[in-house]
């Protein structure tokens, strides 16, 4: 599975952040499984957080409220994304 993602470090935090579909925010089970899942199997253990677009193109972000707050605060095109590839 291919997926958009960057990894970031920030004040001395290291954390990924996914883009996903918006319904996965809406579902906080489905939203948990996927960042575990994320954290173990491409960003070594570290905090991840998803973000989700809307129809307008504003990002939702789901995950750790301190790294939520950063990208919120933040433009969306100053994110590092790239593509990855998850087994």
């Amino acid at each position: 599975m291919k997926f958009q993602g960057a990894l970031i470090k920030e004040q001395q935090v290291t954390f990924g952040v996914v883009i996903v579909k918006q319904y996965v925010l809406s579902n906080k089970i489905e939203a948990e499984n996927l960042i575990a899942s994320f954290q173990a199997q491409v960003f070594g253990g570290c905090p991840v957080v998803l973000m989700a677009q809307d129809s307008r193109g504003i990002p939702t972000y789901y995950g750790r409220k301190d790294i939520v707050d950063f990208l919120a605060s933040i433009p969306l095109q100053s994110i590092p994304w790239k593509e990855y590839t998850l087994n």
